[in-house]
């Protein structure tokens, strides 16, 4: 005669179950079988496992070591790609970039440095400012009204009473107006020959010669350098 299930077993297969899976949450193939099997070794010898049931759980373990496999497919590829996009950022290394920021680099010879941004809106008043490492403005270029768009100035190296400026870094503030006074948004950029790139922040991030650091991003214009 066939003793009765009672509680006492239910509880030794819910252990049995615990068991298999262990202390793992995240439950892959592996878990899947184990489970499958301490199911089938403690099923109810009076109520034994459906056919149709077993074949559902095993279609369920099928379909999920496919997806896993996927996943690790996919997760290759996304990290070759990644590879190659890596080296592609790398090539700008020694080239010329346009790229969104207010620094410039002048060269100490009253050689001519190449001032862009763009204008949100028509202006009825332009002025761009050059200001030195310290914060003080030792140049200001009136060039009057303009279309909305991209605008380039010239700034001659020098400052108000015609000194040549100094090798280095300057930065560059715009200040814009329409006719009633209001300001007009304005987003400016710089360029400079790429030094380096760098990705300990989890995306490229290059370095001008003017010591600027911008992601690759905000990338605007790659040119060979002269």
């Amino acid at each position: 005669m066939v003793a009765p299930v009672t509680s006492t077993n239910n509880a030794q297969d819910s252990s049995a179950l615990s068991s298999a899976l262990g202390t793992n949450k995240a439950m892959g193939k592996d878990d899947f079988l184990k489970l499958l099997v301490a199911q089938l070794k403690n099923q109810d010898p009076l109520a034994p496992q459906d056919n149709t049931q077993f074949v559902a759980q095993l279609a369920q373990f099928s379909s999920l070591e496919a997806a896993m496999g996927t996943n690790t497919r996919l997760d290759s590829l996304t990290s070759q790609n990644q590879g190659l996009a890596n080296t592609e950022v790398v090539a700008l290394v020694g080239k010329t970039a346009t790229v969104k920021g207010s620094l410039v680099t002048a060269t100490g010879s009253g050689t001519p440095v190449p001032v862009s941004f763009t204008l949100n809106s028509g202006t009825d008043s332009t002025n761009v400012s050059i200001q030195n490492a310290s914060g003080k403005v030792i140049r200001t270029i009136p060039i009057g009204a303009h279309n909305a768009g991209l605008v380039k100035v010239n700034w001659d190296g020098r400052d108000d009473q015609g000194n040549v400026m100094a090798a280095g870094t300057y930065a560059v503030s715009v200040q814009a107006k329409t006719k009633d006074g209001s300001a007009v948004s304005v987003a400016q950029e710089t360029t400079g020959l790429v030094k380096s790139v760098a990705f300990d922040k989890g995306y490229p991030v290059l370095t001008l010669a003017n010591g600027m650091q911008v992601p690759v991003s905000d990338l605007l214009k790659v040119e060979s350098s002269p």
